[in-house]
């Protein structure tokens, strides 16, 4: 069988990929046939957007709501000082192009709701998480649940972060295996009030982006029914199993979660009283 064409300038810009058996070149083809959404274009977003910029992903699309501030800058790598106030999926796509022209940038300068998740995710074969917050972290799971979307999760606070990959098989927990609903507001500290090391960001993005690539690649074992906590204070990774829930909302057996139009993305992230 013939395998994949590719020319002598892509042959020498993933040539540290394409040597890679794991790779190869059709590995590398399944890279840039690939569609890519990245919800998110902050901290995990960023290394996220330049790492897989950089490996050659075909379509990447970039959701967010917001502007760049300087407050940004200190993580959110793909920004400059000249940038603040801009657009963020603007100022990413500007970034993307610079890195790598071949890579077709689609942008949504708005939030993830549910009456416009679906229709975002539709055409992408694989979605990453990079919000920071619960209700978007139920939404995008349910979305994706429900559309037998692969996609994987981060979070960051302080010096810890953790990583989770949902491959949308029946047999993989998914976020409400372990999260059943979203903590009371006021509980849970975030970035803004507790902080964050930047480099944190770097590393969890970037181990985000690395999954990307194995699934879109097929190669390696994902962090699939597992939970990968990193601790920068004491440089260690803790790896816990996660079983997927009989009794779970959305991928149990009797789901009552059928419909994202039935969950009140709010509070608890639960079924909208009738």
């Amino acid at each position: 069988m013939e395998g994949p064409k590719l020319d002598r300038e892509r042959l020498e810009r993933y040539s540290r990929q394409i040597i890679m058996e794991e790779i190869g070149p059709n590995g590398q083809d399944a890279i840039l046939k690939s569609k890519v959404l990245v919800i998110g274009a902050g901290g995990l977003g960023s290394p996220v957007i330049q790492y897989l910029a950089a490996s050659g992903v075909g379509t990447m699309g970039i959701v967010d709501r917001d502007t760049v501030e300087i407050s940004n800058l200190h993580r959110q790598v793909i920004y400059r000082v000249e940038d603040v106030g801009r657009k963020k999926v603007e100022s990413a796509r500007e970034f993307v192009s610079n890195i790598n022209p071949d890579v077709k940038v689609e942008t949504y300068h708005t939030e993830v709701k549910p009456n416009n998740i679906l229709s975002l995710i539709k055409k992408y074969d694989f979605v990453i998480d990079g919000t920071d917050n619960f209700e978007s972290c139920f939404l995008i799971n349910d979305a994706c649940t429900l559309s037998k979307k692969p996609y994987s999760y981060g979070a960051v606070l302080r010096f810890s972060g953790r990583v989770m990959t949902f491959p949308a098989r029946s047999d993989s927990p998914c976020y409400r295996c372990l999260f059943k609903t979203a903590p009371p507001p006021g509980t849970i500290l975030d970035c803004a009030t507790a902080g964050v090391l930047g480099s944190v960001a770097g590393v969890i993005g970037s181990m985000q982006a690395t999954e990307t690539i194995k699934n879109i690649a097929n190669v390696g074992e994902l962090v699939q029914g597992r939970i990968i906590e990193y601790n920068a204070l004491n440089m260690s990774f803790e790896e816990t199993m996660i079983r997927k829930n009989p009794n779970c909302p959305i991928c149990g057996k009797d789901p009552i979660i059928k419909n994202i139009k039935d969950v009140e993305y709010t509070g608890a992230c639960t079924l909208k009283r009738k």
